[in-house]
């Protein structure tokens, strides 16, 4: 069997190495001209951790990225609303990482290359569309760079791995929209002294009133005991005017609501104008559909199930997709029925993690409080909400996303 692999991000090339692992032969085609390290910051849960461990890359990741210990929830005027530990240090097995997307990106590449040969991944190459017959499937492509036509490719399946745009989605849903509600982000990194012990990840405020997610993804890059920080602020305007991927982000149109929270902690509107750069993007996702599979060609990660960058969530589903689907593909002789019994598998599942992130993220902890108590300061949180009522909000997002204590089982002996 000979897998076509449409995308070259974090689905793409885990699947490609879950398929190598398997003895099934692979190729994975990209659109950019060169796969470089770019970016800012991206959480790998344990789940994830898990799939990446199972490939042999989770020693790498740690060691290029940063341990979450714990994970600290505050208001908008620096109070402590709940904590918890995280990854290892909440009783795992995996650890949870802070990590630089681009590091991540090269680190898998880097091992698609080394495993499946230097011509495993093929840039340059941008998907037009894919046709089928009934002895396999032929894949379009033009040269990005160039935009002129590329020789076609036969394959047994074709995989679209291509994101939330996908070309090859697209052909089967052609009047499909973005869902956007509303909620425009803007995303940064600063070099600066650690926040707390250097390991927290931080979420402060509220949806409704300004947000900002913080957490380290890079120890000591200037050798000066400065960490690379992430920062993510997330702000819901009245207006459906939607943030552009491919402007960088201008801080007179989100920094005006940061500029009181200046807790002894931190002076998060001083960090924010530190930033290296930075980025705006729309909080986007797509309705949940019913069919991922047609014939020979089926659709993964973004590309079957973009969801809400809330949670850390979209890599750890994506990876786990790549791992069912490389299942299912050695499992059934058959490509017709691997591909309906990985969307079997997956559909229900992220479906449900796509609603969540819309309606209870991990953050929802955050927007509760400021419900109950107004957008005021606390003198006893308890008064309002108890600190178990907190805790079981947390466990409910994890165990809808999959990552509950009991969930997050070492995957050994793979392949």
């Amino acid at each position: 069997m000979k897998v076509a692999i449409v995308g070259g991000g974090i689905c793409g090339l885990s699947l490609a190495l879950n398929l190598n692992q398997r003895g099934l032969a692979c190729c994975v085609y990209e659109r950019v001209k060169e796969i470089k390290p770019l970016g800012v910051g991206i959480t790998l849960l344990p789940h994830a951790m898990r799939e990446f461990t199972a490939l042999g890359l989770g020693d790498d990741l740690l060691a290029a990225g940063i341990e979450n210990r714990e994970s600290c929830f505050f208001n908008r005027f620096g109070q402590l609303i709940y904590k918890e530990p995280r990854g290892r240090f909440a009783g795992y097995d995996i650890p949870e990482v802070g990590i630089h997307r681009g590091r991540l990106h090269v680190i898998l590449a880097d091992a698609v290359r080394n495993r499946l040969g230097a011509d495993a991944v093929r840039t340059d190459h941008e998907c037009i569309g894919v046709e089928q017959d009934e002895g396999g499937a032929t894949v379009h492509f033009t040269e990005t760079s160039t935009g002129c036509r590329r020789e076609s490719l036969r394959a047994d399946v074709v995989i679209a791995c291509d994101g939330i745009n996908s070309a090859i989605r697209k052909q089967y849903y052609p009047d499909e929209k973005l869902v956007f509600a509303g909620i425009n982000s803007w995303r940064g990194v600063t070099r600066r002294k650690p926040i707390f012990d250097g390991h927290t990840f931080i979420r402060a405020g509220s949806i409704c009133t300004g947000k900002i997610v913080i957490y380290p993804i890079i120890n000591d890059i200037d050798e000066q005991g400065h960490q690379l920080i992430n920062w993510t602020t997330d702000i819901k305007r009245d207006t459906f005017e939607q943030n552009d991927w491919n402007k960088p982000g201008n801080l007179s149109e989100f920094l005006p609501v940061y500029e009181s929270w200046k807790f002894d902690w931190l002076d998060v509107p001083q960090m924010i104008r530190d930033s290296e750069q930075i980025l705006e993007y729309p909080m986007v996702d797509r309705d949940p559909i019913e069919n991922w599979t047609f014939g020979r060609v089926t659709l993964a990660g973004d590309a079957a199930h973009p969801m809400y960058p809330r949670g850390s969530n979209g890599a750890a589903q994506a990876t786990i997709d790549a791992r069912t689907l490389a299942d299912a593909l050695l499992g059934h002789s058959d490509a017709h029925q691997a591909l309906k019994a990985y969307e079997a598998a997956r559909g229900a599942v992220t479906a449900n993690v796509v609603r969540t992130n819309r309606e209870y993220p991990p953050d929802f902890i955050n927007t509760k409080v400021e419900e109950l108590i107004g957008d005021k300061p606390f003198e006893n949180l308890d008064k309002y909400i108890s600190q178990n009522e907190l805790r079981t909000l947390s466990e409910n997002y994890k165990r809808v996303a999959g990552f509950t204590l009991t969930d997050v089982v070492p995957a050994r002996g793979r392949g």
